[in-house]
């Protein structure tokens, strides 16, 4: 709630994830990929309210599982989170070493003989150093705190992750490094939901490519074709990827409008080279797509001029 009155941070937003299957949700920054992600583990601040269901495999609803069950059963244990930030979220008086002994003591039932091993172990899977687990946050390069963070999400075998902006602030060598590691958690059958607004990152290692705009899906599509042929269908996805350095290098023009000021209709229609009159109706989520002019005129292209 803002200033007495609700702002729809996410809506519309369905997906389905399956094992073994890499989603990217990508969008510029304000667009509500965090707030998804805190929903789904039941993080929003104490105003905040949803709607809609979440359902896990067995059928659990995480947008209407109680606290207790959140914190007892999913956190951790069936939904892992590797946070933006990762520095901000370990507390900067106890070690690496420390962080993961007690996460491996509330999440298994390691023996306290067979702990440090168990520690070790959960250090190699994220390929954090053994050498550094003495170390304090503060201790740490950017990627290596991305690396602990990473073992710690992994720690209770949770069968999804969520990794939350796990490349901002790292050099190019790092962000490949990274998604590579975030992948390969794929291969046994977990599933990774993975926010970003580096479309190189998501080209690296996704399945399926989700575009959020103003707080609401705008295409959905196997990341083969968004990256490939035949190339994303919304105008506001090609004019993300015309962007890239590697391509166009074309900003989009204007910026995204406030989630708490939302204009009538589409969203992207002040930013967009073809909008029309259709536009002032807000477009439904069809088929993977919201628009009324999917395949319209390329947004690098100057807006034509009007009477």
């Amino acid at each position: 709630m803002r200033a007495g009155r609700y702002v729809e941070a996410v809506t519309d937003a369905a997906f389905d994830l399956a094992p073994g299957e890499c989603l990217v949700l990508v969008g510029e920054s304000g667009c509500g990929k965090s707030v998804l992600a805190s929903a789904l583990l039941g993080l929003l601040p104490g105003n905040a309210e949803t709607a809609g269901s979440a359902l896990l495999d067995d059928g659990l609803d995480l947008l209407a599982a109680a606290e207790p069950t959140l914190a007892r059963t999913v956190r951790g244990r069936r939904v892992g989170l590797v946070p933006q930030s990762p520095a901000a979220h370990l507390t900067p008086v106890r070690t690496v070493r420390a962080h993961l002994a007690e996460t491996v003591r509330a999440l298994t039932r390691t023996s306290r003989a067979a702990l440090p091993e168990a520690v070790g172990a959960a250090a190699d899977r994220a390929a954090f150093p053994r050498t550094h687990l003495d170390r304090h946050p503060h201790e740490l390069s950017g990627g290596l705190a991305q690396r602990a963070a990473t073992a710690l999400a992994l720690v209770g075998g949770a069968p999804l992750l969520l990794a939350d902006e796990p490349t901002t602030g790292l050099d190019r060598e790092l962000v490949e490094r990274t998604v590579d590691e975030l992948r390969a958690h794929t291969r046994d059958g977990r599933a990774l939901l993975m926010i970003t607004h580096d479309l190189a990152a998501a080209a690296r290692i996704a399945d399926t490519v989700a575009v959020m705009y103003a707080g609401r899906l705008v295409e959905l599509t196997p990341a083969r074709e968004f990256f490939g042929t035949p190339g994303p269908r919304h105008p506001y996805a090609r004019g993300l990827l015309a962007a890239l350095p590697e391509r166009e290098f074309t900003p989009l023009p204007g910026s995204p409008p406030a989630l708490g000021d939302l204009p009538p209709g589409c969203a992207f229609a002040a930013r967009c080279p073809a909008v029309g009159p259709a536009c002032a109706e807000r477009p439904a989520f069809t088929d993977g797509l919201a628009c009324h002019h999917p395949d319209g005129p390329d947004p690098r292209l100057p807006e034509p001029a009007r009477a």
